[in-house]
């Protein structure tokens, strides 16, 4: 098992099963189509993430080193947690843009019965040591445990 300390941006303790991308997270592209058309395990419908498209992103713990794309980044995380569809944590090598923070945040604040933890500033050894299928364990501090 292996450490690694991060920067709480929201709060909260979870584990989950990783999902892993080293390329730009697409907040639109990954979960419009799952969120809109209401599929419950809310694959990642971005084809340009050859690592996450098609794969399950509910309750995952998802590792990523950035969001990318459209400025309805934000808004898609805050729906997805008001939907309930949301990954379990998101875990950002680098540090959170502020679409993808304003967005967490929100749904921290505004969002009843729903917690979605996320760290950032993980570093690049982080997102080399994690692979899919990896449990995450999130603790309160920023400390994430890989096992």
């Amino acid at each position: 098992m292996r450490q690694f300390q991060g920067r709480v941006i929201t709060p909260g303790q979870v584990s989950a099963e990783a999902v892993v991308t080293k390329q730009g997270f697409n907040t639109l592209a990954s979960l419009q189509m799952a969120l809109q058309f209401g599929d419950k395990e809310v694959k990642c419908g971005d084809q340009n993430n050859e690592e996450l498209y098609g794969k399950p992103l509910i309750n995952k713990a998802l590792c990523l080193p950035q969001t990318i794309g459209s400025t309805t980044g934000g808004l898609v995380l805050y729906c997805a947690c008001a939907m309930e569809k949301n990954p379990a944590c998101l875990l950002f090598a680098s540090h959170i843009d502020s679409l993808a923070a304003a967005g967490a945040v929100l749904a921290e604040v505004w969002v009843d019965n729903v917690s979605m933890p996320v760290i950032d500033s993980l570093g690049d050894e982080f997102l080399s040591y994690v692979k899919d299928g990896m449990k995450i364990t999130v603790k309160e501090n920023g400390i994430v445990e890989v096992e």
